[in-house]
Parts: C-alpha cells; structure tokens; sequence
C-alpha cells in the first residue's frame, strides 16, 4: 500500500483549491488505513488536463516542481484511470466572455476516430468536456491493457451524435460495463415525467442524465468487444439509486443478480433502442446529400436568434422598441471599438473584442456573429420590414425581428419565408433528433423558431428564389440569395414547388391508377406523421434520424391518409379561426357580465388550474380574477405536441413574462390589443385549442392502420 501511495498514484487538478482539497483526501485516506507516520501526497498536478497533450501549457511554465512533476507523469505508462469529469464546457452566452477551449491535438483525435464515424449531421457534442474525456482516457491507457472508469453524462451511450464514438469504443476496449443510473431532470420536465427517468444521483448538483462506465482493454482477447449494460429502474429516488450502488458494490455484484444485458450493437452503431431497418427502405423526407433521392428539395431549422427576448415579442411596438436600444447600443460600441483599434489589423480586433465590449445584458445580448460585426465595423439602423410574425411555440404567435445580423442562424429559411418579403407558404415542421419529449409534428404557415418543434426541421411546401435579369444576355437566372451588381437587376421572386419530381413519381409509381399532385404528397406526409401506429413502429429510428416516409399497402388508404393530412393542416394553420369550444363559466361568462373595460376584464397575468385537494383539476382553469372557466373536456390533453398537451402551450404562453437578464416584458395581452383588436384573445385561443386538440385527436384515431407496401 505505501509503495502504490508513493509511486503509483496521481492526479490532476486545474483549480488551485481543488487541487489542495485533492492533495489532502488523497493524504487522509491513505492515513486512515495505514496509521502511522504522516506522508505527504506528492503525485498531484496542477494543469488542465487535456492541454498536456498539447504544445503550450501555460500552468506548467508558471510552477517549476508543478512543471518537473507534470513530465514525469506524462511518461509513464498508466493502467487505470478514473474520475468524475466536467459535463460540458464553455460559455453558454456571448455575454459571458468565456471562450469556448479548444484543444488542437485532443480535438483532432476525436475528429479522425468519433466524428469521421459518425452519421449525424450536428456533432458539436462530441466536444463536451466528458466526450474528450473519455477520448483522452482511451488515447492515454497504456497499450498494454488498463480500465477506465468514469462517472459521467450518459448522453453518449444511446443519442445519435455519438453513433461514430460508440463504434470507435466498441474497437477500443475488450469489454465495457455501462450502468445506467439515467436521471435526466430535462427529459423528465420535457416528457412530463412519462420517461421515468427518477432523481439524480448528484441531486441538485447535476440535470443531465448520469451513467457509471468501466472499459477495459485487454490485448490478449481476441473475441469482439463484451457490452455490459445495467439499467437502474424506472422512477427511482436519488436515495435509492444510491442504496443500490452500495447494495451491488461491485461489477460482480450486479452479476451476481444477473442484472447485465448483454448489448450487440447494430450497423448503425445504437446499442440501445435499436432501429427497425425496413425504415430505410422508405423515401427519405429529405436529405442533404448530393444526389440523393427524396421528397423534399430543401429543408431547414427554424429560426436560430440566440437573443430570444430580444429579437421576440408580443408587442410589435416593444420589440422595435427594445431592437432600436439594442442597435443603437451596438453603434456605439462600434465607435467606441474603432476609437481604440481603428488602425489595428483584423487578427488584433478579434483578439480584443472579447474583453472590450460592454456586457450589460440590459443593454445588448452578444453572439459569436454579432461580434464578428462590430469587428468589420458595421453599422445598423433598424429595419421596419424586418418585424415579422413567427409561431415562437405551438399556437403562439410573436413578432420577431427577422434580420441576418440580430438573428444568430436563418439558414435556409430565407427560401423559404423570404425576408422582407410577404408570401404565403406552409412548412411541416418536425421534431430534430436528439429530441428529449419525443416526436412530434405540426404545420405552420408562419416563420417558425427553432423551438416552435424542439430542435424543428422544416420541410416547406414552396421555394421562394429571387430572379435576376442580366443586362449582357437578357437571361433570367435563378440565385439562392441575390447580391446586387451593375450587371443585374431584381425581377421578382420566383415560386415553386418543394417537392422533388422524382419524389411525386415514387408514388405515382406506387398508385400507376390516380391522379396525385405534390398538393396530394405536402399532406399525405403530415397524415402519415400524425399515425399512431407509425410513430410507435419506428420511435427508435425517429429518435435518431428525420422521417422516411412509406408508400401505404393500397391507393383507397393512401387517400385517407391524404384527406386526414389536409384536415389536420387546416386545423392546425386555422387555429385562430376554428370555432371556440363551449366552456362553462364558472365566474365572469362574458355574455352575462357588464363589461365596461375590456381590457382589463380579459388581462391575463398567468392561466392556472384550479385544484382539487393536492391534485390539480384540468377540468377547471382560472384565467384571471375576473374569470374562471370549466368542463374543459380532460381528452383534449391527449393532444400532445412538443413534449406537453397544446391546451398547456396556450397557458404558459399567454401570460405576462420579464426576462431576468435584460429586464424586457414580454406581455401576451398586448398581441390581442394591438395586433387582433381583441382583448379577449388569449381566453379565445384556450377555447379554440380545445376544439383543435379534440378535432385533432378524433381525426388521428380514426386514421387507417398502418400497411406498408410489400414492394418497399
């Protein structure tokens, strides 16, 4: 034991504290076992771990006996590793100047191994601190065999991002052991508690889901890699997690109850929740690869603005108002920015910005892009076209200030809902993979935010392209985003379908007896993604991937689905004008009250259920003072979009909200006043809703089952 505790042992610590705090549980263990003469613990660092790969790494330079120790860590030739690393890394806003690290050669070896593996299209979480953790730990292992054994996020284990490491680990280690202890408080409150996800074992230190992983290298079995996996339970407290963890004690423990699923992993790379592969044999909603074959020609994120309360509002008049601060306030850090590095080279201002900008978050909301303006030195004045209406969430409308400085990523959506332009189109916006509150769908024929449907993909039923004339050959060309020059001038916008021929032909093909248009396939798709039996057949693969979309046993069905999909549509783009549901008011029934200021009567601050006992009573909800409702029928909860019952998208979004960080009102009866001239809207809007969540559901329920064509 003294020889391991002198030679064999280290650690590392990049906070002076920790480092201490380190140093002397290391001591006091050690001492509270062997008892006798009091031995310091030398073997500890002070360094960021993942920068000693790399060519500069500053702490050592400042510390020689700290410098001197770290090289002689690095050469030697480490066995075991484990730890507790961070969950993530950075700076979650510009605001706080805390740039996100970056490690060259670390970076890299998760390039060339996770990411070149991967599928996914978004792989920016294979940079979280834990992700390169596991990464370093692998690279660092001596080839000779070793274990690594981590607490970390359990993220990686089933999300698709991490479709590439999963593979890569599999070719890594001899055997991996994964004990799921799950605890993901964001997916609970996304799900409403239906993924069971219990408590976390960190309790209110940690929201992510957690997983205790031991992988082990063994160079002389030659058989494919062992996957252990242990799932805790379902809805299980904190406390009792962590009584199981002492019960089992060990990774024998848990075979000892005979509690490990063996795991063969899939071409895919999932270990979990595994993909039904007859989904590929259907036509892909669309894809970004050259070439590929699919139904819709593009496809886009919703609106990305990075400063939600600020480029969002109720009020048209607040958001020009709080935009007009914001630029104005930008201007001036532009002057005050080129006063100081006006003569400087560009390297040097972008070196500088950071630390020079005034933070204030009552005063701007920066971003990686907004910086990248102040440095070229641009200035803005606000823009009237630019105040748009966006559906922020489901059945929630909002201005938004749609411009491409003050919006942090528009992607393709200006093909799509062109800026500065007014036209009418529709979009089918679907959940992203990743998602935590499961899959959802919902059409819009407004701009939609990235959230409107978590992490949204949307497939539009028109493309809208600027037409330029040349002067040169009188030829019209078509161009994604026009730059204006001498030798062009704008000829209008030019419209057209988004559906791709081929995909029309796929299912004329399918149906060679009927007539199909692309009007036909925009809502057959929105039918199909609303079935219940598709949505549970291939809920893996939806998790993990965009939806393919299948050609139905028989044309009668295919018309079905079709005719569902165009009623769904105009239920869901109608909602504002579809007949309000017949409440009973309980207290303030407009037609039976005198009402002299209607304004105040209908303000609403925040919507509530009323309770019954401990329970609260979704029959009954209390709109304001002045106003309870109910007999709201409780089936039009079963309307789930987005991860809650839209009913509930209504009561959380009709109310009065102050942003804690810029101080901005964002107050939901100012789009009744001033934009409907209805002060009784958001009271409406509940009332609507309960016609479209009942419509909706009787029309899904009543949805042909499920037959795939024999051919796909």
């Amino acid at each position: 034991m003294e020889y391991k505790f002198r030679h064999d042992i280290h650690a590392n610590e990049i906070v002076l504290l920790a480092y201490y705090i380190a140093a002397i549980n290391i001591e006091s263990t050690y001492h509270s076992l062997m008892k006798g003469e009091y031995i310091p613990f030398k073997h500890i660092g002070l360094t960021d771990t993942f920068r000693m790969l790399e060519e500069k790494n500053l702490l050592q330079k400042l510390f020689k006996d700290n410098s001197e120790y770290l090289e002689h860590q690095k050469k030697l030739d480490i066995k075991v590793i484990f730890g507790n690393p961070p969950y993530s890394s950075g700076q979650r806003s510009a605001n706080d100047n805390n740039t996100n690290v970056e490690y060259e050669i670390l970076d890299r070896s998760i390039q060339n191994t996770f990411a070149l593996k991967s599928q996914a299209t978004l792989k920016r979480n294979l940079y979280d601190s834990y992700i390169r953790a596991i990464r370093w730990a692998s690279n660092r292992l001596s080839s000779q065999g070793g274990i690594v054994a981590y607490i970390s996020g359990n993220g990686w284990v089933d999300k698709a991002f991490a479709d590439g490491m999963r593979k890569c680990l599999r070719n890594e280690y001899s055997s991996i052991y994964i004990i799921n202890l799950r605890g993901d408080i964001r997916k609970n409150i996304k799900s409403k508690e239906l993924s069971k996800e219990g408590g976390n074992v960190f309790g209110s230190g940690s929201q992510n889901g957690i997983a205790v992983t031991i992988f082990v290298r063994n160079p002389n079995k030659k058989q494919p890699c062992e996957i252990y996996y242990h799932d805790i339970g379902d809805n299980l407290s904190t406390e009792k997690k962590l009584e199981m963890l002492q019960y089992f004690d060990s990774i024998g423990g848990i075979t000892r109850e005979d509690g490990w699923k063996i795991i063969t992993p899939d071409e895919h790379g999932d270990w979990l929740h595994q993909r039904d592969n007859n989904f590929e044999t259907f036509l892909a909603i669309g894809d970004k690869k050259p070439h590929s074959k699919k139904l819709f020609e593009t496809f886009s994120l919703g609106v990305v603005t990075n400063r939600d309360a600020w480029t969002y509002n109720a009020s048209r008049e607040a958001l020009a108002k709080n935009m007009s601060n914001m630029i104005t306030f930008y201007n001036s850090e532009v002057e005050r920015f080129n006063n100081a590095y006006g003569h400087v080279d560009r390297r040097i201002r972008t070196k500088a910005v950071n630390d020079f900008v005034d933070t204030d978050e009552r005063k701007i909301s920066w971003s990686y892009n907004v910086k990248q303006e102040l440095i070229r030195g641009k200035i803005f004045e606000l823009e009237d076209r630019c105040l748009v209406q966006s559906l922020y969430r489901p059945f929630t409308k909002q201005w938004l200030y749609y411009n491409r400085a003050f919006n942090e990523r528009v992607l393709q959506m200006p093909r799509i809902f062109p800026m500065g332009k007014v036209v009418e189109n529709m979009v089918i916006q679907v959940t992203g993979t990743g998602t935590q509150a499961g899959f959802s769908v919902l059409m819009s024929k407004d701009l939609p935010n990235l959230h409107a449907i978590d992490t949204g993909q949307c497939f539009p039923r028109y493309i809208y392209e600027d037409t330029t004339v040349s002067k040169d050959k009188n030829k019209k060309q078509s161009h994604l985003f026009l730059i204006s020059t001498e030798e062009s001038k704008t000829a209008g916008l030019q419209k057209r379908d988004a559906i791709t021929n081929e995909g029309l032909e796929h299912f004329k093909a399918a149906y060679p007896n009927e007539t199909i248009t692309k009007d036909d396939l925009f809502y057959y798709v929105y039918g199909i993604l609303h079935s219940e039996d598709y949505r549970s057949r291939y809920a893996d693969n939806l998790s993990k991937e965009l939806p393919r979309i299948p050609c139905v046993k028989n044309a009668d069905d295919f018309w079905k689905f079709v005719t569902a999909g165009r009623e769904l549509g105009h239920l869901h783009v109608n909602y504002e004008t579809v007949e309000p549901y017949p409440v009973t008011f309980k207290k303030g029934n407009p037609k039976q009250t005198e009402i002299s200021n209607p304004e105040k009567f209908y303000y609403v601050t925040e919507m509530k259920f009323a309770k019954a006992g401990k329970e609260k009573d979704k029959s009954t909800v209390i709109y304001n003072s002045n106003i309870t409702i109910t007999d709201i029928p409780l089936k039009a909860y079963a309307y789930i979009v987005n991860g809650k019952p839209a009913l509930e998208w209504v009561m959380g979004r009709q109310c009065v909200k102050t942003d804690k960080k810029s101080g901005i009102v964002n107050d939901a009866n100012r789009y009744a006043v001033e934009t409907v001239g209805n002060p009784a809207y958001p009271l409406e809007l509940f009332q609507r809703v309960i016609t479209v969540s009942l419509e909706t559901m009787k029309i899904v329920k009543n949805l042909p089952k499920l037959e795939i064509r024999e051919t796909e």
